[in-house]
């Protein structure tokens, strides 16, 4: 069963997110709150998987996202946002968020994308994927030179690894796929984080869409959750 926690300042949110969540048949919702109590409530029911408001009016939702990743055994936290805009996207993303999703995502998605979540891997929004993959503010050639040389450090695994992490893959998926061990596959992981010098697996899975080493880059991809 995967634990979730809702955190929103809408109580509409809360409720409709809640409803939707509970009625598969592997996820609970075990709790909802409001900005200011959500640290209190992750750590009193200790979610798989949070979702999280980024804007809400008595806190800070970032602030709220550095303080969960901190905690000692962190859940994967989403942000919840009606804004798309990159500032907010690699804001959330750079402070350790594992997607980025609409709060007018299509009930049937949101059950996959927190299963995707809970997994390991990474989920953002259609609208968010689009403006990520393009590239970020202030990135230019030199920008991408510079990411591509930290990729080419990589070993042929390493980037084997690294191509089904930006697909979404769990540790032990990509174990599956590469007949490898969970372990070896986590020890490849941190190889690649530490080699391309990004803080999770988000910014590894842009990093290598930006240096060109993902063959399959979306054009245009309606309503369809992105998992990179």
């Amino acid at each position: 069963m995967i634990r979730v926690v809702v955190v929103d300042d809408e109580a509409l949110i809360r409720s409709g997110f809640g409803m939707i969540l509970n009625a598969a048949d592997d996820i609970e919702v075990v709790a909802t709150a409001v900005g200011g109590r959500a640290v209190a409530t992750v750590r009193e029911h200790r979610p798989d998987v949070v979702l999280l408001d980024i804007r809400m009016p008595d806190v800070d939702g970032l602030s709220v996202l550095r303080e969960l990743v901190a905690l000692p055994s962190p859940p994967v936290v989403a942000m919840l946002t009606t804004f798309d805009t990159d500032e907010y996207i690699l804001a959330a993303l750079n402070s350790g968020a594992a997607g980025f999703l609409l709060k007018d995502t299509e009930p049937e998605h949101l059950a996959p994308q927190v299963r995707t979540l809970a997994a390991g891997g990474v989920v953002l929004s259609p609208k968010a994927s689009e403006s990520l993959l393009r590239g970020h503010p202030g990135s230019g050639p030199a920008v991408v030179d510079e990411e591509a040389a930290r990729a080419d450090r990589l070993t042929d695994r390493e980037r084997e690894v690294l191509v089904l992490l930006a697909e979404g893959l769990s540790n032990a998926d990509i174990g599956v796929r590469l007949h490898l061990g969970t372990g070896t596959v986590k020890d490849h992981v941190s190889a690649i984080l530490t080699k391309l010098r990004v803080g999770g697996r988000v910014q590894a899975a842009l990093l290598a869409q930006r240096a060109g080493l993902l063959a399959d880059v979306p054009n245009g991809m309606g309503d369809t959750p992105r998992r990179l």
